[in-house]
């Protein structure tokens, strides 16, 4: 399917690795240029490389989004580069429950998931609007649906990013832009294998760390149940993230699209 979208520019953010790599290369395959985001000089432009060996532009910007005024750098270049799809992807995650948190892990989520998203979307949304067309798309997570009790703050701050997309969405209405949130479930990335090996060492089977070692169908079984009997992989959430950010979707707007195998279930 054409999801008509060659031309296009996009920034996507946190997509020197991981999902949003993946993102990043996925709208490159159909056409778009992308603004590859990072911190890491080297993992940015091995990703750049990627794509433009889809024919495509492809340009990096760094920069710490947690930071004063980075942000709004980052989202300045974005609309000299001609993004019309923003795709805000950065965000970490820790592992932190309601006995052991303190107030700076939970200001910490909210600093890294909730306030770049805000100021990155605040800075680009006035060229969105004036050119007539654009695409705001956050990734959330199961998390929001079902929070996670050893990231009780990862899931508080990734369910404020849904409740604000939902609310940009409305506050963007007739001007062409739409705002969309895709929420993934368990992603298989090389981060995810490595948190699951560390509690394998540190012997945490409380909190979903099948022993022996992360193997994917044990980690199906034992922490991620789900219809579909499968790990997610990056591409799942570059699919629907693309079509999106595609003139197909013009007609979805404020929705979170769960992309988890099923296992949070129905509303």
């Amino acid at each position: 399917m054409d999801l008509r979208l060659a031309g296009h520019g996009a920034l996507v953010t946190g997509s020197s690795s991981g999902i949003g790599a993946t993102i990043a290369e996925t709208l490159a395959d159909e056409g778009c240029a992308v603004l590859v985001h990072g911190r890491n000089a080297g993992a940015a432009a091995a990703v750049a490389e990627q794509v433009a060996a889809r024919g495509v532009r492809a340009e990096v910007v760094l920069g710490d989004l947690t930071e004063p005024g980075i942000a709004e750098q980052v989202a300045l270049t974005a609309r000299d580069f001609g993004a019309r799809i923003l795709v805000n992807n950065a965000g970490p995650f820790a592992e932190h429950d309601w006995e052991t948190s303190r107030p700076s892990d939970w200001r910490a989520a909210f600093e890294g998931n909730v306030l770049p998203t805000v100021r990155v979307s605040q800075t680009l949304l006035p060229s969105l609007r004036a050119h007539g067309w654009g695409r705001v798309i956050t990734i959330g997570s199961r998390a929001v649906r079902t929070p996670l009790p050893h990231m009780a703050a990862y899931s508080a701050a990734k369910a404020a990013v849904v409740n604000m997309t939902t609310s940009l969405a409305r506050h963007l209405a007739g001007t062409g832009v739409t705002a969309n949130c895709v929420s993934p479930g368990v992603i298989a990335t090389p981060s995810m294998y490595r948190m699951f090996e560390e509690r394998s060492a540190e012997g945490d089977s409380d909190r979903g760390a099948p022993e022996g070692g992360p193997d994917e169908a044990d980690l199906v079984a034992e922490y991620a149940p789900n219809p579909s009997g499968r790990l997610g992989r990056p591409s799942d959430i570059a699919a629907a993230v693309a079509y999106l950010a595609s003139p197909l979707a013009d007609y979805v707007n404020g929705i979170e699209l769960r992309v988890d195998g099923g296992i949070t279930g129905t509303p």
